[in-house]
């Protein structure tokens, strides 16, 4: 697929980027904090820093952790949840010429035990509510350096210590632990001296990001994100959005974790580039709170997730809100479901953009143009500077309109995994990478998910689709969340098992059935449906299907 799709929709998109103005992320850092100073960077629980707070902050832990015997290229984990603790820690860790590796703070004691060694990291930041976990394996890892922070560490007296004091002694959320070596993460920036920092010598070969994936499928592995990758995939993602994005006006909800890749490029760098407000919610799963917090703020932008989008519209309150300046939502990580955004248009009277993208590729490979007026239950089109195409099980390109697993080429793809070239070598092949999803394209250059190619379901010969089926069960006025998977049958090799959480919790196999029938054709039709209370998730609210299955 050539790029000149994008002049479809906008001639002012460059059908490439161009990454000669950067050696690092370090560099567009520098340049929003000299641009937007004065200007809010980012907002939680009601307390905001500007770029210019982010600056002495960030610089200060940074020399802590070139004062502290770290050195370039030493790998740093950052375990935590969205505060603004995470872009100090972050922006420090980078700005020392070191890299972040982005650590779920929901980890078991395994998981986690297997990212610290696999990452060979040095030093953690991570908030005491999950000090508990690293505890039981701190004897089994390489880590040097542990610096706790709590909750409310980044918010003004005597705020800090009403919230800390409720998180630990009222609510209980803090665990026993015993880490007697740990310091704490706000010294260590107090300690900081801005004027012994020193700006290391980075390129766009440097590592930037340790991002962790393939955990749902297998041993957990860490893809390798340069500089390059990075500062590519943020150049992508602009030429795209500056067309309708006003730097230091837009402001974006940041709902998803910003340890995950999506938040972190969507998120966290592209409106930090702009120079834009960030509001960042803690625990997005707590719908009535989150409803609250968007009351106070005039919002622009908000992405997420199907699962995030469709409890926002389940929430008392939502509709409510004042969408006067709200120009849309970004929808990723997994299959937006069509009647969540034709609910979503019809309640915010703006567009759900759908996009796609893979931790391997920094994320973003494809997304919808901001001028989109309806949903079109597509991906988009792809990023600037990168190719795309479809191929059969032999191989071979398939035809406009066709099924193919999606292959990606750009400057985004990544550097590989992380001591593993055999796992690399099976997904990466003369630059181009293999996703695994299988899509299709129409005549005017929009890409269409059809579904996970592990996840397909083979019924009597004919391919089925998790996705579609769970479309058609979301279509249904009393199902909040429904998820398909394939179950072995001695006849037609496979049936669809449908799982369902209701609203009402009135609903029937049969009436499920039935609703069905009236969408798909046969073999399509669930012979088997499971109601449950809550479906398994990931971190950012991906459904587990695994996890069905097993």
């Amino acid at each position: 697929m050539d790029k000149t799709w994008l002049n479809f929709y906008d001639p002012r998109v460059n059908p490439d980027i161009d990454l000669s103005k950067y050696n690092s992320l370090l560099d567009i850092l520098e340049q929003s904090i000299e641009k937007y100073g004065d200007s809010t960077a980012f907002i939680n629980m009601g307390h905001a820093i500007t770029f210019n707070e982010l600056d002495t902050l960030s610089k200060k832990f940074a020399s802590y952790l070139q004062q502290s015997g770290l050195k370039k290229g030493d790998a740093v984990a950052i375990m935590m949840p969205n505060l603004i603790q995470y872009p100090v820690a972050m922006f420090g860790v980078l700005r020392a010429g070191m890299v972040v590796v982005n650590v779920n703070p929901l980890y078991t004691a395994r998981e986690l035990k297997h990212q610290l060694n696999d990452s060979k990291a040095k030093a953690i930041v991570i908030v005491e509510n999950f000090a508990c976990t690293l505890a039981e394996v701190i004897d089994d890892v390489g880590i040097e350096q542990i610096l706790l922070t709590s909750l409310g560490d980044m918010l003004p007296v005597p705020k800090r210590w009403i919230v800390n004091a409720v998180v630990k002694h009222v609510k209980k959320m803090v665990p026993a632990y015993s880490l007697p070596s740990a310091k704490s993460f706000k010294s260590s920036v107090s300690s900081g001296v801005e004027s012994q920092y020193e700006r290391p010598d980075m390129t766009l070969d440097d590592i930037a990001f340790l991002q962790y994936t393939g955990g749902t499928t297998g041993v957990s592995k860490g893809a390798m994100l340069t500089h390059k990758n990075m500062c590519a995939n943020l150049e992508q993602v602009s030429q795209i959005l500056e067309t309708c994005l006003e730097p230091q006006q837009d402001f974006v909800v940041t709902a998803l974790p910003l340890y995950h890749i999506f938040a972190l490029t969507a998120n966290c760098l592209t409106f930090m580039k702009y120079g834009c407000p960030n509001l960042l919610i803690t625990n997005p799963r707590d719908m009535p709170a989150f409803v609250n917090e968007l009351s106070k703020y005039p919002f622009t932008v908000l992405p997420g997730v199907n699962t995030l989008f469709n409890g926002l519209l389940n929430t008392p309150g939502f509709a409510e809100l004042d969408f006067s300046k709200f120009k849309f939502g970004l929808g990723g990580g997994m299959a937006v479901q069509r009647p969540v955004a034709e609910k979503w248009q019809e309640v915010t009277g703006t567009v759900l953009l759908e996009g796609y993208g893979l931790t391997e590729c920094s994320p973003v490979v494809t997304v919808n143009p901001p001028q989109l007026e309806k949903y079109k239950g597509s991906i988009g089109m792809p990023v600037p500077s990168t190719d795309v195409k479809l191929l059969d099980e032999e191989g071979n390109e398939v035809a406009l309109g066709e099924a193919g697993e999606l292959w990606v080429k750009g400057p985004q793809v990544m550097a590989g995994y992380l001591n593993r070239p055999e796992a690399t070598a099976e997904i990466i092949k003369d630059g181009w990478l293999a996703t695994g999803d299988i899509a299709k394209v129409d005549e005017q250059g929009y890409f269409y998910i059809v579904d996970r190619k592990k996840d397909m379901i083979l019924v009597s010969g004919f391919n089925v689709f998790p996705n579609e089926i769970e479309e058609v069960a979301a279509m249904h006025e009393d199902v909040l969340e429904a998820a398909a998977i394939g179950v072995p049958h001695n006849v037609s090799g496979e049936v669809v098992k449908l799982f369902i959480v209701s609203k009402s919790g009135n609903l029937t196999e049969e009436m499920v059935i039935t609703h069905c029938k009236q969408h798909l054709t046969g073999y399509k039709v669930p012979k088997h449906v499971e109601f449950k209370d809550e479906l398994p998730k990931t971190n950012v609210g991906k459904i587990l299907r695994r996890e069905l299955r097993d």
